[in-house]
């Protein structure tokens, strides 16, 4: 809806050159009397010509019927309007004389408000002819302004030095405006200095039609602000009006000696079947576990944790059958007290040699513990000359190796022994950090009905609570349940201490480390990249440019550079023991190096990877652990923390100060690398006398029994003329109507092999079983 300029001057009493004049200062480009600008402005310009020249007219005066008349040709239009045009030009009408009624309300408030510095003046005259004072402010009287701004420019206030909370929410800061969407037109013209009917005559100068209370577009309020000088910055609900500089999250070392507190011994019980482990465990506990175990031996790794005189000690009850060897060598491992239980009656035997063995490679530390002192044939003496013959002396014949006298049936000198593994504990001043990120070990793991996928582990350090979310390799878990060994539900376990746990994906494998992290999420992540690289690992290849070299070169000039490429392949595929060697004087490393170069093995390749004079370091122990390598310390001490940084990262350190014993070490460990030779033992040859057909398809063998034993299950063939015919097992065998497990020699039988039937007289079946034996270097 417009207004020409002519039906403006009729009203105001101007002339039309007048009102163009005064439009064209304030940056409209009037081009004659018929132009017309929007109804806002000319309203507003009608009201400040009818302040500075009030007149009163009579209703039916000539001058308003012409008034009327001049209004009622502006409105004419060309052209015929739509409903649609009416109703906008209606609502248009409506929302201006609202925005009119609201800015002449705002004028006599501010008017009528006495300002508290200097009472309020009466205006001073001013000449008909003067321009009133409107936005945008176009003063043009040198003796009110001394230079007047353009008309695209007007002048502004001087900026605060401050910054000015609005009324509307937003802060000006200068000439930067700093506001909270949504941009409310009436809130936005007040911090910009304008009015809000004529903001919005400003909006509807670029295409934008918009009430006092909506909102308008953040680029529209940048746009508009820039005009009037203002820089806006506007910030989203949530962000704070003066951010705050970010705090540098600080890398604590959790190993600082400051966060480490003493905890618990984990203690091990190693020694044969038999010798009464799992009955002095028994009796340390105060609970019937020999009862619980399939035949009296130990089945599992025990893990159980008991007081005694105030203090807290684990123990762990490792089997002592030789199928379990794995088992006794990882619960080793794990701790820091080794007591080897040798039977008075019986001294040192196969499975306590292999436990020596065990306790000696790990870090720990050494007790003996003689058992069954009360039973008949006990000889402490002659136990204790075994273990002088094996270089562990016990403390009374002069050593270093603490033994006690123990009767683990009848609880004599259990205390002593408890209180001996106290000393140690103190003596090796265990301490962790029970704050850290929460580390593991699994010691033992199974599937059970009803509570699925468990596993006991023990804490290394860090506290294990409910709700915890850690990784095992390719396995993560999110705490559900923890309990301890006497079925009692915990809410946390600090280091030291075994517990089972519940809420894992999958079953862990024993041995495996468990880290703690942030939440289930990343646990699952790091669980899958574990999986992910593990495939990785197992699908490279071991020859991928063979070919390709060989191409390469010629048929003579380059014969050298091929054999070198299949002596660099073939080594690469050998089996290889690294060692990092640490001595006292530089002799003595010399020494040690010549003795083990003298070590000759075409199955398995030893490489020093270093050698050097001073203690063990923790460098050394990295060094290790990146090249897969063994420590051997000869007569030289460990830095502190060597210990525990080897424990942690998984590096066998071997401390010793005889040159022997190192060197038969070193080679005990590269047979150990190797596979064990199969040989075949021949166990009972039979001579089939007669065939008896059962069926159309089966048949038995009538044989005689030649040589040796014929058992049922035991591998056999089939030999036809000195050519062997078939292979298999003995899948039935039979004395006369019975089945029997074995037959002798001299004695007749019916057998048949699996999955054969055509026998023949003469046939000779021979039987076999496979024994492994360890290889030598």
């Amino acid at each position: 809806m417009s207004v020409r300029i002519h039906a403006i001057a009729k009203e105001t009493n101007k002339t039309s050159k007048e009102v163009i004049e005064l439009l064209a200062e304030r940056g409209y480009e009037i081009k004659s009397a018929s132009s017309t600008i929007d109804n806002i402005t000319a309203q507003s310009l009608i009201e400040e010509f009818k302040k500075e020249a009030p007149e009163v007219v009579e209703v039916n005066s000539p001058q308003v019927e012409e008034t009327k008349e001049s209004t009622e040709e502006s409105k004419a239009v060309p052209f015929v309007k739509t409903k649609k045009d009416l109703d906008r030009e209606k609502e248009d009408k409506e929302r201006a004389e609202l925005e009119a009624k609201a800015a002449l309300a705002d004028e006599q408030e501010v008017s009528s408000e006495p300002s508290p510095a200097k009472p309020v003046l009466p205006p001073e005259p001013e000449t008909a002819g003067a321009a009133p004072s409107l936005p945008p402010p176009p003063v043009k009287q040198a003796a009110v302004v001394p230079s007047p701004p353009s008309p695209a420019q007007p002048s502004l206030p001087s900026p605060p030095s401050t910054p000015i909370p609005d009324d509307s929410g937003g802060i000006v800061e200068g000439n930067l405006i700093i506001v909270k969407p949504p941009i409310v037109v009436r809130d936005f013209a007040g911090l910009i200095g304008l009015k809000p009917f004529q903001l919005i005559s400003e909006l509807m100068e670029m295409g934008i039609f918009a009430s006092m209370n909506q909102a308008i577009e953040e680029d529209v309020a940048s746009k508009v602000a820039k005009t009037k000088g203002f820089d806006l910055e506007i910030r989203h609900r949530g962000e704070k009006t003066e951010p705050k500089p970010k705090k540098i999250k600080e890398v604590v070392d959790e190993s600082d000696e400051k966060f480490l507190e003493p905890r618990p011994p984990i203690v091990c019980i190693l020694g044969h079947v038999d010798h009464g482990k799992t009955t002095l465990l028994d009796t340390i506990r105060k609970a019937n576990v020999v009862d619980g175990e399939a035949g009296g031996i130990t089945q599992h790794v025990g893990a159980y944790q008991i007081d005694h005189n105030g203090q807290k000690i684990t123990f762990l009850d490792t089997p002592g059958h030789a199928a379990f060897s794995k088992i006794r060598e990882r619960g080793a491992n794990l701790t820091d007290v080794s007591i080897l239980v040798i039977a008075a009656d019986d001294g040192f035997m196969p499975q306590s040699e292999e436990a020596l063995k065990f306790a000696q490679r790990s870090q720990s530390s050494l007790m003996v513990a003689i058992n069954k002192t009360d039973s008949k044939g006990a000889d402490i003496d002659k136990v204790k000359t075994q273990m002088q013959e094996r270089s562990i002396p016990a403390e009374d014949w002069g050593g270093d190796v603490v033994t006690v006298p123990i009767s683990a049936l009848k609880g004599e000198n259990i205390e002593e022994l408890l209180d001996m593994v106290l000393l140690q504990a103190e003596l090796m001043e265990l301490k962790a950090n029970p704050s850290a990120i929460t580390e593991a070990i699994v010691i033992e793991a199974r599937m059970e009905v009803g509570r699925g996928p468990t596993a006991t582990v023990i804490v290394q350090k860090g506290t294990l609570k409910i709700g915890d979310s850690f990784h095992c390799g390719s396995v993560y878990c999110k705490v559900k349940a923890l309990i301890d060994d006497q079925g009692n539900k915990l809410k946390s376990a600090p280091p030291s201490t075994p517990v089972n746990v519940l809420g894992w994906s999958e079953v862990p494998d024993c041995g495996a480390i468990c880290k703690g992290v942030k939440n289930e999420r990343v646990a699952r992540r790091e669980a899958d990249e574990h999986a992910v690289m593990e495939k990785k690992l197992l699908a490279i290849p071991v020859e991928e440019t063979i070919e390709e070299s060989v191409g390469e070169t010629g048929d003579s000039e380059n014969t050298a550079a091929v054999d070198a490429l299949f002596a660099a392949i073939s080594k690469s595929k050998s089996t290889a023991y690294r060692v990092i060697i640490k001595g006292d004087v530089r002799g003595s490393v010399e020494a040690l190096k010549d003795s083990l170069n003298l070590i000759e093995s075409d199955k398995v390749l030893l490489e020093i990877i270093h050698s050097d004079v001073g203690q063990v370091t923790k460098n050394d122990v990295k060094m290790a652990n990146t090249s897969n390598a063994d420590i051997l310390a000869f007569n030289v001490k460990l830095e502190n923390g060597v210990m525990g940084e080897a424990k942690h990262l998984g590096v066998q350190l071997y401390h010793n100060s005889i040159i022997y014993q190192l060197i038969d070490l070193v080679k005990e460990n590269m047979s150990e690398l190797l596979e064990p030779e199969l040989v075949e033992n021949k166990t009972g040859r039979a001579e089939v006398r007669q065939v008896f057909r059962i069926s159309k398809s089966r048949a038995v063998a009538g044989c005689m029994i030649m040589e040796g034993v014929i058992t049922r299950n035991k591998g056999a063939r089939l030999v036809r003329s000195g050519e062997v015919i078939a292979e298999g097992k003995i899948d039935t065998l039979r004395r006369f109507k019975d089945d029997v497990t074995e037959v002798k020699a001299g004695f007749e039988c019916g057998m048949r092999l699996d999955s054969f039937d055509k026998y023949e007289e003469g046939d000779v079946i021979e039987t076999f079983e496979i024994d492994k034996i360890r290889p030598k270097l």
